[in-house]
């Protein structure tokens, strides 16, 4: 069963929670560049994918992408579909809001339902005290968790870490970085800008460029890599994602694109 619940990870937190591990406390964490001049978050945007594990379909994972004032909000799903419902059923929901100036995020919450577990869970950031707060609640046992942890003056969260780089300019060996967010810790994400590529999804064939999120030490041994790939043009769209990890490759590939 070991492999089914690693299924999971078709959530939006698979690419970064899920392989990434912290910097040491030593090193120096990077800031949160602003969004290049020009660039616009999408006033309304929805992305839809289909997931494969390994060769056989896994699930659905949909993105949508509001602005409401000066928040762009995120809110994603995903449904395991087919035989995999048979054997271990996931309908997860995540939300995240970060400011359009900054590209700070606000908040990121999470509602979980696989298999059996149901867990509410909502991490907000208060920069005025440097600390995060995070909250959670099992739904099926009543049990409930609070922990606050010390954050640089601005990060970024799981979900809008895979919309922010959209938002900068990415240079073939331009690398940047990321000051992320978890329950815990902050974790100093390296992205590197890694070459130019061509990608055919069930939407299409695309110019993009290839991305591979990683910690300052690499990817943690033995679990495995990650790309993202971006449109090579001023949107920079992930039109594919992937993680390959020691328990098989998980694969987004985008199956429509919409302005609502």
């Amino acid at each position: 069963m070991n492999w089914r619940k690693r299924l999971l990870g078709i959530a939006a937190t698979l690419f970064f929670l899920g392989s990434l591990k912290a910097q040491p406390p030593q090193t120096p964490m990077p800031a949160l560049n602003p969004p290049r001049p020009g660039y616009s978050f999408p006033a309304h945007e929805t992305l839809t994918y289909a997931v494969d594990w390994r060769v056989f379909p896994a699930g659905t994972a949909v993105f949508h992408l509001e602005q409401d004032g000066p928040i762009e909000k995120v809110t994603a799903t995903s449904e395991t579909v087919g035989a995999v419902n048979l054997i271990y059923k996931v309908v997860d929901r995540f939300e995240s809001s970060f400011n359009r100036t900054t590209g700070c995020s606000e908040s990121f919450s999470k509602q979980i339902s696989e298999g059996s577990r149901r867990v509410d869970s909502n991490l907000t950031f208060d920069y005025g005290r440097k600390i995060s707060i995070f909250q959670q609640k099992n739904l099926v046992n009543g049990t409930k968790e609070y922990k606050e942890a010390p954050i640089p003056g601005c990060v970024s969260d799981d979900l809008s870490a895979i919309f922010y780089p959209s938002s900068q300019n990415l240079i073939i060996g331009q690398d940047f970085g990321i000051p992320l967010a978890d329950v815990a810790r902050t974790v100093a994400v390296t992205m590197k800008v890694e070459d130019h590529e061509t990608v055919q999804t069930p939407l299409g064939t695309f110019q993009t460029i290839r991305v591979q999120p990683t910690a300052d030490a690499g990817v943690v041994k033995n679990r495995g890599n990650i790309w993202i790939w971006y449109t090579d043009d001023a949107r920079h769209i992930p039109v594919q994602m992937r993680a390959r990890l020691f328990w098989g490759t998980l694969t987004f590939r985008l199956t429509s694109i919409s302005d609502k």
